[in-house]
């Protein structure tokens, strides 16, 4: 594993912030911390890197031990926060100049490095241009690419993707899932339930400082007892259809809807073999199938009586 953390606790006074989270990543594993504002994901975090003393728990980076002293341990963790942490007056190239040389690059490898990871983010055509004048996607992206200069093992962020344009943001989205494919682990927070289903691999849910339910989302929906729907779009005799995949093994319900059949299932994509096979069988005449799944949004509102951005 890249990463282990265990029982990680964090109290602001009164307020309890983390209360015994725990989580791995393993290399070329996003997992995402998904949780409302407030939930406890950015002190979760910040213990993970170092930048806050925990009151308890412990975080192992790589095979070192983190705490808010360590250094080599650091070395291996590309942390991106929420804020833009850049200087605006100079260019893009001259903030990974700067910060590669706090990396302890020089030379020929950092100018490799700031070239790679400018293309990585898509800022290859605007690298000599200050920060101030960067879109508020560009300075994100920009920020991202200050995280990866020094090729780290884990690469944290923060809700990166928080008010920024929809093109910027599915470009940030592509960038991070096109690290988690070349092997680089990836500790990923958001509050929006869409970039979590698609880009991790594991999702830990979040709420009022403790980890409430962690897997993949089949894992999370088996959990809270989740179903699937098939919806058959057909033609022809839609009673001898919905009669036919009523004797389906494994439908539970059978609904006739206009121009088809909508089945519930505990496992739409296991049972599409048996549901097409059953339909040609009756004479009716398919048109499309499609099998939609639980959403996590779903999932966090059976596991936490909110929706997920309250």
């Amino acid at each position: 594993m890249v990463l282990e953390c265990r029982q990680l606790r964090k109290r602001f006074g009164e307020r309890v912030a983390v209360d015994g989270v725990g989580f791995t990543v393993a290399a070329g594993e996003c997992y995402g911390l998904l949780g409302p504002n407030g939930a406890g994901k950015t002190t979760t975090i910040s213990m993970v890197c170092g930048l806050l003393a925990r009151d308890g728990g412990e975080v192992v980076v790589a095979g070192r031990p983190v705490d808010h002293r360590s250094v080599a341990a650091k070395a291996a963790i590309g942390y991106v926060p929420q804020d833009v942490a850049l200087y605006p007056e100079l260019s893009a190239v001259d903030n990974l100049r700067f910060f590669g040389g706090l990396y302890g690059l020089r030379g020929a490898e950092l100018e490799q490095q700031v070239a790679d990871t400018l293309a990585a983010v898509g800022l290859v055509d605007r690298a000599g241009e200050r920060i101030a004048t960067y879109s508020g996607g560009m300075k994100r992206r920009a920020n991202i690419a200050a995280g990866l200069l020094h090729r780290p093992q884990l690469l944290v962020l923060d809700e990166p993707t928080v008010g920024v344009d929809p093109q910027s943001r599915n470009a940030i989205l592509e960038t991070v899932d096109r690290l988690r494919r070349e092997g680089m682990a990836v500790l990923y927070t958001t509050h929006y339930m869409e970039e979590a289903e698609r880009l991790c691999d594991r999702v830990g849910i979040i709420d009022g400082g403790r980890l409430v339910a962690e897997g993949t989302r089949r894992q999370l929906v088996e959990r809270v007892g989740g179903t699937d729907r098939v919806r058959l779009a057909a033609s022809g005799d839609l009673q001898a259809l919905a009669d036919a995949c009523r004797r389906v093994a494994g439908v539970a319900e059978v609904v006739r809807v206009p121009g088809g059949v909508e089945l519930v299932a505990p496992d739409g994509n296991r049972l599409l073999p048996a549901v097409v096979a059953a339909a040609a069988a009756s004479g009716a005449q398919l048109s499309s199938v499609e099998v939609v799944e639980p959403d996590l949004e779903a999932v966090f509102l059976a596991l936490t009586g909110k929706e997920l951005r309250d």
